[in-house]
C-alpha cells in the first residue's frame, strides 16, 4: 500500500471539492484549481476530508495511487495558501523589472530578455532588482515558470553569475590556474 496514497487530505476551512467523474475542482479563497484524475482511481469524500483509494494492485495504479494524493493536495494547498517560489539574480548590471504581465530581465546580453508571464502568475521585485519573487496557486506552474525564468541563464559555474533559486547552492570551479 501506497504509504503516501493512503493518508486521506483534510480540508481547511473555506475549502470546498467536487467531484464530477474523473474531474476534480478545488475552490478556496485564494482562487480553483481543475484537474481530469486518472481513469479508474476511486476518489471520495468523508466527512471533511478527501481519500484516494486504487481498484486494484496492478503497477499501474499502485504508481498512480500516490501520485493523484499529491496532486490533490497540492490543489487543496494552493487555493487555500498559495504559493511563492524566490529567485536570485547575481552578476554585475544583472538585474529584473515587473511591467505589467511581463518580466525584463538585463542578464549580460546585448539586449534586455523579456518574459511573458502565463494566467495565473504575478511577479514582485525587490527594491535592488535581484530577487525575484513568483507567486500562484497552481504548484506545478509556478515551478515551470521559475525552471524557464532560471534557463534564461543559468548559473555560471566558474563564477556564480546568473538566476538561481534562492538558497541554492552552486559549487564554483577553480579557473585554469586552478586557485
Amino acid at each position: 500500500m501506497s504509504r503516501v496514497g493512503k493518508n486521506p487530505i483534510n480540508l481547511p476551512d473555506g475549502v470546498e471539492v467536487k467531484l464530477q467523474g474523473s474531474l476534480i475542482t478545488v475552490k478556496g479563497p485564494k482562487g480553483e484549481l481543475k484537474w481530469n484524475s486518472p481513469a479508474g482511481m476511486k476518489i471520495s469524500m468523508q466527512d471533511k476530508s478527501v481519500v484516494v483509494e486504487r481498484p486494484s494492485d496492478s503497477k499501474q495504479f499502485r504508481s498512480l495511487h500516490g501520485t493523484t494524493r499529491s496532486i490533490i493536495a497540492n490543489m487543496v494547498a494552493g487555493t487555500s495558501a498559495g504559493y511563492r517560489r524566490a529567485l536570485e539574480i547575481s552578476g554585475v548590471g544583472y538585474r529584473a523589472q515587473v511591467q505589467g504581465r511581463k518580466i525584463s530581465f538585463t542578464l549580460g546580453y546585448s539586449h534586455p530578455v523579456e518574459y511573458q508571464l502565463p494566467e495565473g502568475i504575478s511577479a514582485e521585485v525587490d527594491k535592488k532588482q535581484t530577487l525575484l519573487t513568483l507567486q500562484g496557486i497552481d504548484k506545478q506552474l509556478i515551478g515551470q515558470v521559475a525552471a524557464n525564468i532560471r534557463s534564461l541563464r543559468s548559473p555560471n559555474i566558474y563564477k556564480g553569475k546568473g538566476i538561481r533559486y534562492a538558497g541554492e547552492i552552486i559549487k564554483l570551479k577553480a579557473g585554469k590556474s586552478g586557485k
